[in-house]
């Protein structure tokens, strides 16, 4: 038989690159999918409230830049980003008691690219890199597409164990540390001070790279702030500091930013130029001219979202079984729940969300073997009412 067509004399094209078969889609990002009808309470977002978006000042700020500087606004800008914008936020930094300059930084197209550019001058298919157990899902897909390997560090409910975190430096040699300190996703939790120093000696000792991600930080709801690990002695020189603007502006922006020694910053502006040459230039004036009333806005911010944090933990005895337990954040978007061992919150998402809920499951969080009596609850994008009917549907997709 001759055939004819378009399938005459073609070969398959060649396959993906082995990395890109296997890294698998966010769990989170199919669980929104599902659960995007508008009678659903959605707990499983990490999305900031859309309705304490400040579109009348972030409006003005736009207005402002096409107004009086068009031509810049609208042209190519440098890798490292916007002059203005990288002052405004060394000086924000500074204050926050972390010595920086605008040189200090790269602005990234969110902090999730800083993650990417990072992989890509640091890591070799095959380097490790020390994770916190449970960790933030999208590092564990960039790590994963980098080809890396991920070791999960034990640790308790103030983060990872220094003499754990020496013992898997000892033993795996990785690349890097990665760490949400403040107000950890999934957990919730904080490093407490003392902890972090100890982490940043093991660091100076054992010779590895701390990633300190920081995009919660601002929304303290109660306590006072603590220092960055990038801030103590020891961790000068090893320590990058990543933030964002999508938690306390808008997400949709796409602002990030890096600070790291002068060779780890000037490789990952090489990294980005191949990337997508510069993140949006209107976006960055503009955000530099937000800075002005940012602190403000964000203020406001963590008044609505404490009483919704409080508000769910007001309500968790009465949803959860017998025997659960959960965290409570100073700050944050996030609780971690883990029921009674019997409980697969995989398993039982589908009932949940038969009862127009949803809340994500803890097993895509682990790099290591998951518990998967664990589920994380997003609490800032519903109003207090809306998390007790929440909680009550929870209650009964839980015991069905």
């Amino acid at each position: 038989m001759t055939v004819v067509g378009p399938a005459a004399g073609r070969a398959p094209v060649p396959p993906l690159a082995a990395r890109a078969r296997s890294v698998g889609g966010s769990p989170v990002r199919d669980i929104l999918a599902v659960t995007a009808r508008p009678e659903v309470i959605n707990f499983a977002g990490g999305l900031p409230a859309p309705e304490l978006f400040d579109q009348e000042g972030i409006a003005e700020a736009f207005q402002e830049v096409l107004a009086h500087t068009p031509a810049q606004a609208l042209q190519y800008s440098t890798t490292e980003g916007e002059p203005t914008l990288r002052a405004g936020l060394a000086a924000r930094i500074t204050g926050r008691g972390l010595p920086t300059a605008p040189g200090d930084l790269l602005v990234t197209t969110g902090s999730q690219q800083a993650l990417s550019l990072l992989a890509t001058v640091l890591l070799e298919p095959g380097d490790t890199v020390l994770v916190e157990n449970p960790c933030y899902l999208a590092a564990l897909q960039v790590f994963g597409l980098a080809g890396a390997r991920v070791v999960a560090v034990p640790g308790d409910a103030d983060g990872v164990d220094p003499e754990a975190l020496e013992e898997a430096i000892r033993r795996e040699r990785p690349k890097l540390l990665y760490l949400v300190p403040t107000f950890q996703n999934p957990t919730g939790r904080t490093i407490p001070a003392p902890r972090r120093a100890a982490i940043a000696a093991v660091a100076a000792r054992r010779g590895v790279w701390i990633v300190e991600d920081d995009p919660y930080g601002e929304l303290r709801y109660d306590g006072e702030h603590i220092p960055w690990i990038a801030s103590l002695p020891g961790a000068e020189d090893r320590t990058v500091l990543l933030g964002s603007f999508s938690k306390v502006m808008a997400p949709g922006l796409r602002l990030g930013w890096l600070r790291a020694p002068a060779e780890l910053r000037r490789a990952c502006a090489v990294a980005k130029q191949a990337a997508d040459l510069h993140t949006p230039t209107l976006n960055q004036l503009a955000a530099a001219r937000y800075l002005a009333v940012l602190d403000t806005h964000v203020e406001r911010v963590r008044t609505v979202y404490g009483a919704r944090r409080d508000a769910m933990l007001a309500g968790l005895p009465a949803a959860l079984p017998a025997g659960s337990r959960w965290s409570r954040p100073a700050g944050g978007m996030f609780l971690w729940a883990r029921l009674p061992e019997s409980y697969d919150t995989l398993a039982l998402l589908p009932r949940a969300v038969e009862q127009n809920v949803a809340y994500v499951p803890g097993a895509p969080f682990y790099a290591g073997e998951p518990d998967r009596s664990t589920l994380r609850l997003c609490f800032v994008t519903q109003t207090p009412d809306e998390i007790e009917e929440g909680l009550r549907r929870l209650a009964r997709g839980l015991s069905g």
